[in-house]
């Protein structure tokens, strides 16, 4: 058995401590809001996971030091826009023998690094990295639905070793050794789910859906292959996967934006709504930043840039896609063998 520290005590944290718990490792979690970490000591309950009961086995934590201390594995859970901030933080506290497991989706703006890559940056080479990616709500995890995920890491040691600890009856765990690929893919589906939520906020079907989705992939391929990425990542659990369970379910925060969005709601009202971060719209800016970078075309996630940038109407956005020029789908640039990977 592992001992595990979890560096986040949101919902998707904390449904991981939970599966650990249920596993019998020795899970503690973190969180630097001390009233937070004291409700869940208190009530072993979370508010934004309904009807799910925290493990009295996991140990709460206030203070990052003890944490972190004597852990194996050390999981960043918090959501993107803080994972540098929480690396720092743990920085004092954390030794190279630890395996360092990024859970966060995201790219940072500017930088253009994913979350393993920014943990990298504040903490060193001297670590192992691990990114833990796929089609996997909170809402589910923590009480025990069946789940598949991928432990993506360089090191096929190292992921075995991640995917060992994460697996159980009722969580899958496949390796990958292509992690800013799978990372990629957590960052721009959240993008691809807002664009299925205005669809549906605006009333449309299943048809549209099932084409924003499958052209969602093609975007989100295209700019992973322009970054050296394997192809065959987009087409699994953290491509495909993770867009499909972001992209139509009612625990999707991504979903929800974006369906009040294509209702005419102000962001501000969505935001407000939804209560929680929405990592769409942070991966927003970087995606935009990545298309230039890689001279591809994008064209879902430009016209969510401009709802949400440039207060396009969500019904102008979609009359912009239809109006595209009319392209032949098998000799799309993606799928022609000629095309090489370029790298970074």
């Amino acid at each position: 058995m592992e001992k595990v520290a979890i560096l986040g005590a949101g919902t998707w944290g904390t449904a991981l401590a939970n599966l650990l718990a249920r596993s019998g490792h020795e899970v503690a979690l973190w969180s630097k809001f001390e009233e937070e970490i004291n409700v869940l000591k208190s009530t072993h309950l979370h508010k934004n996971l309904p009807g799910s009961v925290i493990s009295k086995a996991i140990a709460f934590f206030a203070d990052m030091k003890e944490a972190c201390e004597g852990k194996s594995i050390v999981v960043f859970a918090t959501p993107s826009v803080y994972i540098r901030q929480t690396a720092e933080k743990a920085k004092p506290f954390l030794k190279s023998n630890q395996i360092i497991v990024n859970v966060a989706k995201g790219i940072e703006p500017k930088s253009l690094l994913t979350m393993s890559e920014i943990l990298e940056d504040v903490l060193g080479k001297d670590f192992n990295y691990v990114s833990l990616s796929g089609p996997t709500h909170a809402e589910e995890v923590a009480i025990g639905l069946p789940t598949l995920i991928v432990s993506a890491c360089q090191n096929p040691k190292i992921a075995q070793i991640i995917q060992d600890t994460f697996s159980n009856q009722t969580m899958r765990v496949y390796t990958n050794p292509d992690v800013r690929g799978v990372e990629l893919s957590g960052a721009l589906k959240n993008i691809i789910a807002l664009a299925g939520g205005m669809s549906d906020g605006l009333g449309y079907g299943d048809n549209a859906k099932a084409a924003i989705i499958t052209r969602g992939l093609v975007e989100i391929t295209e700019i992973g292959r322009a970054m050296g990425c394997h192809e065959k990542t987009f087409f699994g659990l953290a491509g495909i996967g993770d867009i499909v369970v972001t992209a139509t379910s009612i625990h999707s925060r991504n979903h929800k934006a974006g369906y009040l969005l294509g209702q005419g709601r102000s962001l501000e009202d969505v935001l407000k709504e939804v209560g929680q971060v929405v990592e769409g719209l942070y991966a927003l800016e970087a995606a935009k930043e990545l298309e230039v970078k890689y001279n591809v075309e994008l064209p879902i996630i430009d016209v969510v840039y401009e709802v949400v940038h440039d207060h396009l109407p969500v019904s102008k956005a979609i009359q912009k896609l239809f109006s595209r020029k009319k392209k032949d789908e098998i000799n799309d640039p993606i799928f022609t063998e000629d095309d090489a990977m370029k790298e970074n």
